[in-house]
Parts: structure tokens; sequence; C-alpha cells
């Protein structure tokens, strides 16, 4: 019998993935604009509350190195790959050294291929999983949908940046609501989600 992932989020226990957000993939990939605005807003809510970014770049030599919108100030890596999923070694070594670290919240690019195999390595690993749908996407909105579909059935939670964010919160007296309460005033683009695909 299958218990529910419940994932609640809480800072000190999260980490947030930042996948292949990368100059080359502007043209080809659906709702990319969408994808680093969304983005951006969680790289700031990350720093907002402190938690730590871990950032890859797929063959950054032929494929450019992370969009300039993308503010990584603060990130604790930033690495190339070559391998699809960012679970590398360094990453791994990374995690081990983030004390009580439970839940990874993942976005970037492409759905179907790094975050997809990135999430089914993590849960493989005993992490929880949360991707961010709003921030994630592909050049084929079916790959990005099956994708979608797929992690979902394997107890990954697929959800939204301001859902995360709020979670992470989680009160409106938390000092730092404010500031995320601005972030998120004007509400995320829909990113393509609901338009029939």
């Amino acid at each position: 019998f299958q218990i529910t992932t419940l994932g609640n989020l809480t800072p000190s226990s999260t980490v947030f993935f930042c996948c292949d957000m990368q100059e080359r993939f502007r043209p080809a990939i659906k709702y990319f604009g969408d994808i680093i605005s969304v983005g951006q807003r969680l790289l700031q809510g990350a720093r907002l509350l402190g938690i730590p970014v871990i950032v890859t770049e797929q063959y950054p030599k032929g494929l450019g190195s992370t969009v300039q919108e993308i503010d990584l100030t603060g990130a604790k890596l930033v690495l190339p790959k070559t391998k699809f999923s960012m679970v590398l070694p360094e990453v791994e070594t990374a995690l081990a050294e983030i004390p009580g670290v439970r839940s990874v919240v993942l976005f970037g690019v492409e759905t179907h291929v790094c975050i997809q195999q990135t999430a089914l390595e993590l849960i493989g690993r005993g992490l929880e999983v949360h991707i961010v749908a709003d921030a994630t996407s592909s050049r084929s909105m079916m790959d990005r949908m099956f994708a979608l579909e797929r992690l979902a059935r394997t107890g990954i939670i697929v959800t939204t940046s301001e859902a995360i964010l709020l979670q992470l919160v989680a009160d409106k007296e938390h000092p730092k609501f404010k500031e995320i309460q601005n972030l998120i005033k004007a509400s995320a683009p829909e990113s393509g989600l609901l338009s029939k695909v």
C-alpha cells in the first residue's frame, strides 16, 4: 500500500535545483521567456529564505551559459555537465553537506530529459521531489506533458511556483512574508500549461 507523500516544504530541509537554463535553448524551448521569469522568482525566494541553490549547465561550451536574466548570486554550486541528470558526484557531495535536506525543488529544461532523469534519480535516493510546472518546459509540448504525467505517477509532486513560495513561508507572520508576497503580487505566467496542447 502506498503512503501519499504530503510534500510539506520547510526552508531548512529544502534545496533548489536550477537545470540548464541556457542561452542556446532560448529559441527552441516553448514558453522559455515565461520559464525564465518564473525561475527568477524562485531564485529570489531562495535567497530571501536562505535556501541553497544548485545550478547545472549542459555542455556550456556548446550551449552557452545560464541566461543573463537569471541571477545566480549566492548559488551554492554552478556546474557544467554532459550527463542529462543533475545528480553528479559534486551534487551528491553538496547534498550530503546540507544537514537534514529532505526536499528538492526542481525546475529548468527540458522537462522530459534532464528534469525527468534528475527527478527519478533523486526520488530513487529517498528525497522528496517537487517539480515546478510553470518553470519547466521542453521543445515539444507533447514531451513536456507526458513527462509531467509520468513524474506525478511516480510520487513526485508537480506543483507551481506560487504554491512553493507560500508553502515555504507558511505564515503571514513569517519575517519574509511581505518580501515573498511582493514576488508573487503579479500572478506567474501560465507558461502554456492551460492552453490546449
